[in-house]
């Protein structure tokens, strides 16, 4: 009975998903063609995600560790279990452009939202994550905040445990000294896991945005990383009840 209650309420949700985003689309399409307007098109995007959780009926928690300038840029970095990460990191304050992968812009539609108001990047290719690097730069120096997954996609195969991050976030908060916004999205992968059957299960959903981590205190990538991800594993393993391990040192792989 279970079973079909999940299934029922993931079509449920499903629809919904596709119903709200239909009837904001023409907004959209607005917003990406004046290009003056396209912080206008990411402020919807926060509004349609605040609107379609309370529509499915799960309730999110918004834990703030310490309040930050909602109008100075950060960039929020967050695990990724889940394909509802995206749609939950919605909840992130502020005008903030997504970095997500090149493949969403061959979705009909949303991938052409997508391209208009956010950034997208192919990592098998060199070039496409210089580009990337520099259209998050410049999103900063306009006063925009970035949201990244520094794991670079759904690689972990025991969640709630994450993989090593990947350098680029790190790197490009310490060019631009742009302070990090760790952010644990804490029982995503048990709402919707990553299995391949894509059901959900309904329960409350946590977000935390921790304190900001300043580039000054952790002048290299290494140890902005490392501290980054502690925070982001510690969090993860207090909401699910695992008991803490001696922190190990973490290997900081490549950008790719």
């Amino acid at each position: 009975m279970n079973e079909l209650k999940n299934k029922l309420y993931t079509w449920y949700a499903g629809g919904m998903f596709l119903l709200t985003f239909l009837l904001i689309f023409p907004f959209f399409l607005i917003c990406i063609w004046v290009p003056t307007w396209r912080k206008y098109g990411r402020r919807i995007n926060q509004y349609w995600a605040k609107t379609y959780f309370s529509l499915i009926l799960l309730p999110v928690e918004i834990e703030l560790k310490s309040q930050f300038d909602k109008k100075k840029p950060y960039i929020f970095l967050a695990n990724h279990f889940s394909y509802l990460d995206v749609a939950m990191m919605g909840f992130v304050p502020g005008d903030v452009l997504f970095v997500g992968k090149a493949s969403i812009r061959k979705v009909p539609l949303f991938g052409y939202y997508f391209k208009g108001l956010h950034i997208a990047v192919d990592r098998s290719r060199l070039k496409s994550r210089a580009e990337t690097m520099r259209r998050a730069g410049l999103a900063l120096d306009r006063g925009s905040g970035i949201v990244l997954f520094p794991e670079g996609g759904i690689y972990t195969s025991h969640p709630p445990q994450m993989v090593p991050f990947k350098n680029g976030a790190f790197r490009l908060a310490l060019e631009k000294q742009i302070p990090i916004i760790p952010v644990t999205l804490s029982y995503n992968h048990l709402i919707l896991p990553d299995d391949g059957k894509f059901i959900l299960h309904r329960r409350k959903a946590k977000m935390v945005l921790h304190e900001p981590l300043s580039p000054k205190d952790y002048p290299t990538e290494e140890e902005l990383s490392k501290k980054c991800f502690e925070v982001i594993q510690t969090q993860l393993n207090l909401d699910n009840g695992i008991e803490q391990k001696t922190p190990q040192k973490l290997s900081i792989s490549e950008n790719r």
